[in-house]
């Protein structure tokens, strides 16, 4: 799939706050193939975050157009919305965002279940073995570990085999040698599916895996290269 998953044409955000407005994105375009890598970095404050939520509809620009898989997100009501980026979207956050009185099964069962899908739990237990956590589906997220956590976040957000993978500092609060397995997970999941990964990332070696960088600065996209070797040391997860 060589189409544009995603187009953006001169995206404007404005936050309101007691100084006044507050332009968190100027402008910004681009557009992003399918089955494409790509790592949205910049300083704290660039807007990086607030580009990511906005391509998910979890954030309304202010004005410009926000194309997912055709469709404009502008013109979507909040239900509309919510049910597109559910079949269409895998998010996965910073924050693990589990349920904390539901189980690792029940978790990642969850976004099946609310769109009605048959065999939620069968799948769900597939997939929490395919991350690695065939033995841990009936604990609570208390009872695991950061990783594990994670990676339960992770089988929920591609539950239903999404073509769109949007990630928002997805180790940040992991230590190195966790982080990393958790982005060789995310990039083999990835590859599998042949989905389009969006990342956002302090982490210049995360952000070298990509196919393109993307810097941000003071809202504005500041650079937007293709790397030479695009995930070329990217590999699957070991089965």
């Amino acid at each position: 799939m060589t189409d544009p998953i995603i187009e953006l044409d001169d995206l404007h955000l404005t936050l309101t706050s007691r100084a006044g407005p507050v332009n968190i994105l100027r402008g910004v375009s681009l557009a992003v193939k399918g089955g494409s890598t790509a790592a949205i970095v910049g300083p704290s404050g660039s807007g990086k975050t607030s580009l990511l939520m906005v391509m998910a509809g979890l954030e309304r620009a202010t004005s410009g157009r926000v194309i997912v898989r055709g469709r404009d997100l502008q013109g979507l009501g909040e239900d509309a919305l919510a049910v597109f980026r559910g079949a269409e979207m895998g998010i996965v956050f910073q924050a693990f965002h589990l349920v904390p009185t539901m189980t690792a099964l029940e978790n990642v069962a969850l976004p099946l279940e609310l769109a009605g899908a048959a065999g939620a739990f069968e799948t769900a237990r597939s997939l929490l073995d395919e991350v690695g956590l065939a033995a841990r589906v009936d604990h609570f997220p208390a009872e695991l570990s950061g990783g594990e956590q994670q990676r339960v976040a992770i089988a929920r957000a591609l539950s239903r085999r999404p073509r769109l993978i949007l990630a928002d500092e997805p180790t940040g609060n992991l230590d190195g040698k966790t982080g990393k397995q958790i982005v060789d997970l995310l990039f083999g999941l990835r590859a599998r599916m042949d989905a389009t990964l969006i990342l956002v990332t302090h982490d210049e070696r995360l952000a070298a895996m990509t196919d393109r960088v993307i810097r941000m600065a003071d809202g504005r996209i500041a650079s937007d290269n293709m790397q030479s070797q695009p995930s070329a040391n990217v590999r699957a997860v070991s089965q």
